[in-house]
């Protein structure tokens, strides 16, 4: 199956061209050249990497292969990760701030997959499963114990815990990177605590997206 975006390289080439300030500092920041670069031009592109040869002060010439990760999904992905990873190059090189976020936003995508893990491994781990017991809400966990032992449940909760812990970390130094107020970075930090990856991951996106804002208003 031929790639999309290598299939439509020539264009991008072409377009980059005009774009040289961005491929250097492509080529200094993820391709780690630290000799002084007085040009560079894309030679190819495609979902998984893009080569740049870059033309050194001294006159001579450096190919450099930058792999994109994740790979891009299709050519609709192109426009909005080069973007990203010229903001992430110029912040890295010290060209540019990082984008500050000023606000909190409740995350909406994922949380009933949190709220079912919640909702099911807390009870199975302390919800008695006495057999014969003629109360309807135990009904479902002597079901679950007949397949799961409350000690898996209990060792299951204690690690999604840890996870939480860990991921609210993730948070707050997101959070502290970009500069973000104490009451957000707090909303952050007990949000994540609660529902996990729904809350890192809604901040990351926004960062992203801040990101790809600011480098537009420059272009």
């Amino acid at each position: 199956m031929a790639d999309p975006v290598a299939e439509k390289s020539a264009f991008l080439k072409m377009y980059m061209s005009s774009h040289t300030d961005t491929l250097v500092a492509y080529a200094k920041w993820y391709g780690k050249v630290t000799e002084p670069i007085t040009s560079a031009e894309m030679s190819a592109i495609d979902t998984k990497s893009m080569t740049l040869t870059c033309i050194l002060k001294n006159a001579t010439k450096k190919v450099v292969v930058v792999a994109i990760n994740p790979p891009l999904k299709g050519y609709d992905d192109v426009k909005p990760r080069l973007l990203e990873m010229k903001a992430l190059s110029q912040e890295g090189l010290g060209m540019i701030k990082s984008p500050q976020i000023t606000s909190f936003q409740f995350p909406k995508e994922g949380l009933w997959v949190s709220a079912v893990l919640f909702s099911v491994i807390p009870y199975g781990a302390f919800a008695p499963s006495t057999s014969g017991s003629s109360s309807l809400f135990l009904v479902p966990a002597q079901f679950l114990h007949s397949y799961v032992s409350p000690k898996a449940f209990t060792y299951t909760l204690w690690s999604l815990i840890a996870i939480h812990i860990l991921e609210a970390s993730y948070a707050v130094s997101l959070c502290l990177m970009h500069r973000a107020p104490l009451r957000v970075s707090v909303a952050y930090l007990l949000t994540t605590l609660c529902v996990g990856l729904p809350g890192w991951s809604s901040l990351r996106k926004r960062i992203q997206q801040a990101r790809i804002d600011s480098v537009m208003k420059i272009e």
